[in-house]
């Protein structure tokens, strides 16, 4: 097995909240399609995420790797920020 594989989930996310110290709380939106009524729909999911050196504003697009649990609510941590809140105005 190659050492640079890993099995951890990455997940995309826009930062929604930053008030916690080194932790941030990501918004994940799917677009999914309802496999009986062929509706598509909106459903959303929140992740809380270790950021070390609180680099995260609120608005950035940012990508977070599952890691092992560091609290009760937190089971990933900050792996970069794809898109900067300033960028995107």
């Amino acid at each position: 097995m190659n050492k640079n594989t890993s099995h951890k989930r990455i997940i995309v996310g826009t930062v929604i909240s930053t008030k916690n110290d080194k932790t941030i709380t990501i918004e994940v939106t799917l677009s999914e399609k309802h496999p009986l009524y062929n509706k598509n729909y909106i459903s959303t999911k929140k992740y809380r995420a270790h950021d070390e050196k609180n680099v995260a504003k609120v608005g950035d697009v940012v990508k977070i790797i599952e890691c092992r649990p560091l609290s009760a609510t937190k089971r990933f941590r900050l792996l970069e920020i794809v898109e900067s809140a300033q960028e995107s105005k």
